[in-house]
């Protein structure tokens, strides 16, 4: 699931997160930091609380 945000310059970037075995990994393209509006963070949350309800890779239906 991707997330936008902003890095310290100002410019447009994304969050990648990802569900792991014992949580949950947050990647960004350059692993600089990031900037999170309000709406980003709304958006943060729901692609975290997604990633950890949804069922493993393989019991996932194609």
């Amino acid at each position: 699931m991707r997330v936008p945000c902003r890095d310290q310059a100002g410019h447009r970037g994304h969050l990648e997160v990802t569900a792991v075995d014992n949580g949950v990994v947050l990647r960004t393209p350059d692993a600089g930091l990031v900037h999170l509006t309000p709406l980003h963070i709304g958006r943060l949350r729901a692609a975290l609380r997604d990633a950890v309800l949804a069922p493993p890779p393989d019991e996932r239906h194609p």
